[in-house]
């Protein structure tokens, strides 16, 4: 390979590392991104700009996974799917993992062999297919969505709980190692990518999904320290983990401190290293948009937490 071949391939790389971040962010919550037609239009264009170098450069693994990610997006963009289910948000997580996946093998020290890339295709092709059929279902109809899963029942989600804080316990285990290293962009991704395998671990559990999403959010804003992050962080999901196993699902909810980070950076490092975790947020100059970042991320009795806090703050300070 060339020097200029291997800068455009580096290039792409990094390029399609940024639309792999875009495509994880809407997937976390993608019953909320559904809701804001920009944020799934990005989510589209960051499918089809992935498959549109992947082409460019002969990486036809690489192609056919971002061009059917970027197929599936379509009928969400498309179609009148109002709300989504957990069998679609699963499916399209593992889609977007397997293109992680060859992205990865392709900027290691040997690159995406050719045969590793086709298995690997070969192994989330039905998964593509079975969520195809699924969006097709719920824009037609056939597949009643969010309402008809959630219910009136009240049942407890269906997903195994069995051993879930041993599961959580090995993947916190890593979080505190690289909590541990010098804070860093390369190290906030890798807690970041910890929190997404968390989230998967509940699928299902939808408080548990929360407070994960809570705590990935405060992991991503620089303000907050590792010093700060590391033992509210850790100890709030192991907690959370705790009542999963229990089959205590219904009180799991971020904390005060955790609210109160995620609503204000600038406040994080008053929070004693020894409070209950929190989740932080790196809000937006404009007002507006601060206010739509908050909208999409916490849900109401959240939101009213966190004004209570943000009122109290403003009585207090000088």
């Amino acid at each position: 390979m060339s020097d200029q071949q291997d800068r455009i391939l580096r290039l792409f790389i990094e390029e399609a590392k940024e639309h792999l971040d875009t495509l994880e962010n809407g997937l976390v919550d993608l019953k909320s991104t559904m809701k804001d037609p920009e944020s799934l239009q990005e989510m589209f264009r960051a499918a089809h700009s992935v498959k549109g170098g992947a082409a460019m450069l002969g990486l036809d693994s690489i192609k056919t996974t971002a061009h059917r990610l970027e197929d599936c997006f379509k009928i969400l963009k498309d179609g009148p799917v109002k709300q989504v289910d957990q069998t679609a948000e699963s499916l399209f997580l593992k889609g977007v993992d397997t293109l992680k996946d060859l992205v990865q093998r392709m900027s290691g020290p040997f690159g995406l062999r050719n045969e590793e890339g086709e298995k690997l295709v070969q192994q989330i092709m039905p998964a593509f297919a079975q969520l195809e059929t699924h969006l097709n279902n719920l824009v037609s109809g056939k597949v009643a969505g969010v309402a008809a899963k959630s219910g009136s029942s009240g049942a407890a989600p269906t997903v195994s709980t069995t051993n879930f804080t041993a599961s959580v316990m090995v993947l916190l285990k890593e979080m505190l190692q690289v909590f541990k290293a010098k804070e860093s962009a390369a190290t906030r991704q890798q807690l970041s990518d910890l929190c997404v395998r968390l989230y998967k671990l509940g699928t299902g559990i939808e408080s548990w999904q929360s407070l994960v999403k809570t705590a990935r959010v405060a992991i991503a804003n620089p303000k907050n320290s590792y010093k700060v992050l590391a033992p509210l962080i850790i100890k709030e999901l192991k907690d959370a983990g705790d009542l999963v196993q229990g089959g205590k699902v219904k009180a799991i909810a971020p904390s005060k401190n955790l609210l109160l980070l995620a609503a204000s950076p600038q406040v994080a490092a008053s929070v004693p290293a020894t409070a209950p975790a929190s989740e932080s947020i790196a809000l937006p100059a404009e007002p507006k948009a601060v206010v739509k970042l908050l909208l999409k991320t916490f849900n109401k009795k959240q939101l009213s937490e966190i004004a209570k806090l943000l009122i109290h703050a403003i009585k207090s300070s000088p």
